[in-house]
């Protein structure tokens, strides 16, 4: 369980990198006015913006989620409840003669 979620969390991760790297900054729609072609994107004249902001949301989520995921499975597995029993007492007399304190006189 805990290498599934490791390796969901390293994939959402790198994903999640790669689409914040790919997205424009807010000074990018000043080369679109100079006739850099936008409306021949994939994603049509309105530009991949919309699409690539709700993937990197639902990814940021979806990262979140599986920290929380991760750190309770961590904590459940390597900190488990610590019962404390109390202390054993017997109440067994001893045998006469074991156990007996010499008197110093």
């Amino acid at each position: 369980m805990y290498l599934l979620l490791l390796i969901a969390h390293f994939i959402v991760s790198f994903l999640l990198v790669g689409l914040i790297l790919i997205q424009h900054g807010k000074g990018a729609q000043t080369g679109a006015t100079f006739g850099s072609g936008a409306s021949q994107t994939v994603f049509g004249s309105q530009g991949s913006g919309g699409f690539l902001s709700r993937t990197t949301a639902m990814l940021a989520g979806l990262f979140f989620v599986l920290n929380l995921l991760l750190v309770w499975y961590l904590n459940r597995e390597y900190h488990p409840k610590v019962i404390q029993e109390a202390p054993v007492t017997t109440n067994e007399a001893l045998p006469a003669g074991k156990g007996d304190i010499p008197k110093v006189d």
